[in-house]
This record gives structure tokens, C-alpha cells and sequence, in this order.
């Protein structure tokens, strides 16, 4: 059995990964920690998880942390930094969620995080946590960063398209929307029932920490050569999920063979859905699920393709991705303890 700790348990991603990694026949839950609530039985704060575990929440401690297989960082953006290296060198992998180790140049994501990189000596052992993309690499790996959510509905959505030289000298367009868990749990005005039903606004349009990111990997499916994209995220008045909305141009191409890129790139992949052509994935078609659903649409007359990507932000695009790379770190099915069907309605 891999014995399993994660660090800050309290938020969305925490309990989604308790969620998942409960009914994991190759895990043991051994630590679970918070600073805050330290002593407080986790099924008392997530009532879903009775009967299913009997931990408490602790203190963040190395040498206990140390003394699992696998480490999870369910943490604010730095917090790994101070635990990771410590933790790396007892023995442990670490699959870190939060945004501390995905981007590889330290003075981006000082820019972009506005603090000091803490742990600039083992970034660059830090393997980017896309399976479709750096399986290989993530089978070898000690240290995982786990993509955001924004940035897998747009690569997954995107990379066939660059990796086949198709996208060249344009400006790509990512409008996306996402529902309030993508805010965290933590009480925020702007995610107020009040603030947030039978509305819709855009955020971060001037610039959001997912773009350099995102920049990042498609930079990478191009073979080093820099992808212009604007992204615009939304927050749409549901709970869980994002749909990704995709603008490139690529004219003289026919829908037909577009499809079939896109069936053959992801032919392998048990997590990712290829629609037939103009279909219309739904968020709730992949609620709870580790699905990435995509569809494509094409318009002869202009030469623009609409890719939709639809993933749940807390499964797929963030502790359902986490664990299938600890699946594939540890030589397992990728697949296990995350079947889940999506929830209906």
C-alpha cells in the first residue's frame, strides 16, 4: 500500500482528494494537516467522509510527512516551498496542486506571485503534471507539479493543434469560465451567494497568473517557438466545473481531418473525450468525473476552428489530475480509484 500524507486538508482540493484517494485500493491515508484546525477530526469538518476515515488533522510536521510514500501539497501558492525540499529528501514524492513549482523561471513566477521563490534549488527537478503530455517523465519523477485548471481545459484543448505546426504567427483566444470552487473555500466577497447567483462577469483580464503558464506549455508543444494567446477567465454562477472556448485560425482545412488529429492524438488517453464534430460538451457531463471532454467546430468560410473543452476544475483540473500522476509515479493502472461517472443532473 503507498502511505499517503497531505498538507492543508481544509479546502476544496483537500477534500477532493480524500474523496478520491478513500476508495483507492492502493493507498493508506496516514497524516492529514492543518495549522489551523489541528485536532479536529476530518469527518467532523466533511460530514461526506464518516465512515470512511478517522484522521484528525495535525500540525505539519517533516519527519511525520517524511515517513509516507507520497506527499500531497493542497496549500496556498508558497507553502510548498518551505515543506517540499525537506520532505523530497526524507524519501518522500511530493505531487504539489498549488501553483509553486509549474512555472520554470524563478523571476516569472516571483512577477506573477509576488513573493520570493523559496525553493529555486529543486525547480528544476519539478516534472509538469499533464499526463497526455509528460507521462514518461512523471513515471520517473520525485517532484509533480500539477497543472491548474484553467491551464489543462486550454492545453488539452489547444496542444494537438500546435504539435501539428498548424497554429503559426496568430493570436489564439481562450475565454473561459469557471464556477466559485476555483476561488478556494476561503470566505471572499466576490464568492457570496449573494454576489455570485444570477450573474456573470469576467475577471483577470488584464493579465491572470494561469497565462504565463499557459504560455509556458504551448510554447513547449511548439518546439520552443513563443504562442501568442489571450486568456479571459469568467466566473459563471455554478459550483464546479470549467468550459474552455478555443479561437485559432487555421484555413484550407476540411472538419474531417481536423477530427481525426484530434482522435489519434488522444486515441490512449482514458481521461480525455473526444465528441464527434459539433457537439456541445456541458460542465455537468464531467461534474466529479476526471474527464476532459473536447468537440470541435469549423467554419470553411473563415478558417476558424472552436475547440470546447469542458473539465471539472477540482477532478481533471486539479486532485483527480494529482492522483492520476501519482498512479503513473507509482507504476499503477493510471486509471485507478478514479472511474467515477459524472454526476447527473
Amino acid at each position: 500500500m503507498i502511505k499517503v500524507g497531505i498538507v492543508g486538508g481544509t479546502g476544496y482540493t483537500g477534500v477532493e482528494l480524500l474523496r478520491i484517494l478513500v476508495h483507492h485500493p492502493e493507498t493508506e491515508l496516514k497524516v492529514i494537516t492543518s495549522r489551523s484546525e489541528e485536532g479536529v477530526r476530518v469527518d467532523d469538518m466533511y460530514p461526506n467522509l464518516r465512515g470512511y476515515t478517522d484522521l484528525a488533522f495535525t500540525v505539519p510536521d517533516a519527519d511525520a510527512l517524511g515517513e509516507c510514500d507520497v506527499v500531497f501539497f493542497a496549500t496556498p501558492h508558497g507553502v510548498a516551498h518551505a515543506l517540499a525540499e525537506e520532505v523530497l529528501n526524507s524519501g518522500a514524492r511530493v505531487i504539489d496542486l498549488s501553483a509553486d513549482f509549474r512555472l520554470k523561471d524563478v523571476p516569472t513566477w516571483e512577477k506573477w506571485y509576488g513573493q520570493e521563490h523559496g525553493a529555486p534549488g529543486i525547480l528544476p527537478e519539478a516534472v509538469y503534471g499533464l499526463p497526455e503530455v509528460y507521462r514518461s517523465d512523471i513515471s520517473k519523477a520525485r517532484l509533480v507539479a500539477c497543472p491548474g485548471c484553467y491551464p489543462t481545459s486550454v492545453e488539452l484543448g489547444l496542444i494537438p493543434l500546435i504539435e501539428q505546426g498548424l497554429i503559426e504567427d496568430q493570436l489564439l483566444i481562450a475565454d473561459c469560465k469557471t464556477g466559485v470552487s476555483g476561488a478556494g473555500r476561503g470566505a471572499k466577497v466576490g464568492s457570496l451567494f449573494a454576489e455570485a447567483a444570477d450573474s456573470f462577469m469576467a475577471y483577470g483580464t488584464s493579465g491572470h497568473r494561469h497565462l504565463p503558464e499557459i504560455r509556458q506549455e504551448l510554447k513547449a508543444a511548439a518546439g520552443g517557438k513563443d504562442i501568442n494567446i489571450t486568456f479571459t477567465p469568467h466566473l459563471a454562477p455554478m459550483i464546479r466545473g470549467i468550459l474552455a472556448t478555443l479561437y485559432a485560425q487555421v484555413p484550407g482545412q476540411k472538419i474531417e481531418d481536423l477530427q481525426k488529429i484530434y482522435e489519434e492524438r488522444y486515441a490512449n488517453e482514458p481521461f480525455v473525450d473526444v465528441l464527434p464534430a459539433g457537439s456541445q460538451p456541458a460542465t455537468r457531463s464531467v461534474k466529479g468525473s476526471n474527464v476532459c471532454r473536447l468537440a470541435l467546430h469549423y467554419h470553411e468560410d473563415t478558417g476558424q476552428v472552436i475547440v470546447l473543452s469542458a473539465i471539472d476544475n477540482l477532478v481533471k483540473g486539479s486532485s483527480g489530475q494529482a492522483v492520476q500522476c501519482m498512479n503513473i509515479m507509482f507504476g499503477l493502472e493510471e486509471s485507478m480509484g478514479l472511474q467515477h461517472v459524472a454526476l447527473m443532473p
